[in-house]
């Protein structure tokens, strides 16, 4: 059965929200308090979270942060509940990962429709990334595809998890800022700042590395032409990538393949 959190602290207003959901068929957990509700998510683990931003003990963005950096509750998808919302309200909930916002009063249908659109989200994302027959399938039509680089390429970070796993399955296509933000269920801005905030690199620069990894290791271990090696890794310019070649390795790629070898004979 689904679970969904709400933590508000209006009695009126959480007892609505607990009976429509449970007359949804949802696993409805209340929380009156920040506190209590963190507490809560981590020894439930919902599936979402819909939270009110004004509590009376921690307010709801101490409470999405204290959620994102629990590993456990790090990717539960978060509703704000709010009053009003200003355009400083969105920037500090997006900055801390917020999915949603619900202006209050909001009817029954709008609180539902709001849970149904993230958890269908949740849900595609997770039947997309997490199926490894459609994983091996990519693989396989597209031999140059090493087994599993990414431990070695990405960082180890949850709520950047969904952009790494698109950009491992698809870097050898032609991708850019907006597929990716698509796929990670996020906006192409916020995706910008988050990825900049959490590893100090943009979207376009954990593409352009998987990449490269990719190429080192065709260099190093094949003999295709600098051209085929371009194209297997998502360039269909040649002289664009021996460009970013060089700007990241110090070298173009057929003189860091020579001296490669050379080192390693």
């Amino acid at each position: 059965m689904t679970k969904i959190l709400v933590i508000e602290d209006e009695a009126q207003t959480r007892n609505i929200f607990m009976k429509c959901l449970a007359f949804e068929g949802f696993c409805a957990i209340e929380a009156e308090q920040g506190t209590i509700g963190i507490k809560l998510a981590q020894s439930h683990l919902p599936d979402l979270i819909v939270c009110d931003i004004m509590l009376p003990d921690i307010d709801g963005y101490g409470v999405l942060s204290a959620i994102r950096q629990h590993r456990p509750t790090a990717a539960i998808p978060f509703i704000f509940l709010t009053a009003k919302v200003t355009m400083a309200d969105l920037r500090q909930g997006m900055a801390l990962g917020s999915d949603d916002y619900l202006t209050k009063p909001c009817t029954v249908e709008q609180f539902l429709a709001a849970i149904a659109m993230r958890l269908q989200r949740q849900a595609l994302l997770r039947e997309h990334f997490s199926a490894p027959s459609a994983n091996l399938d990519a693989r396989r039509s597209h031999p140059a595809v090493s087994s599993d680089p990414s431990s070695d390429i990405f960082p180890h970070c949850p709520r950047l998890a969904q952009m790494f796993t698109f950009i491992e399955a698809n870097y050898w296509q032609p991708i850019g800022l907006g597929d990716v933000a698509e796929a990670a269920g996020y906006s192409p801005a916020y995706l910008t700042n988050l990825a900049q905030d959490l590893t100090g690199y943009s979207v376009k620069r954990w593409i352009t590395e998987r990449r490269m990894f990719q190429a080192r290791q065709l260099l190093r271990d094949t003999t295709q032409s600098i051209k085929q090696v371009a194209e297997a890794v998502g360039y269909a310019d040649v002289g664009y990538f021996t460009r970013q070649f060089r700007q990241l390795h110090g070298e173009p790629p057929q003189i860091w393949r020579n001296s490669t070898r050379l080192l390693s004979a």
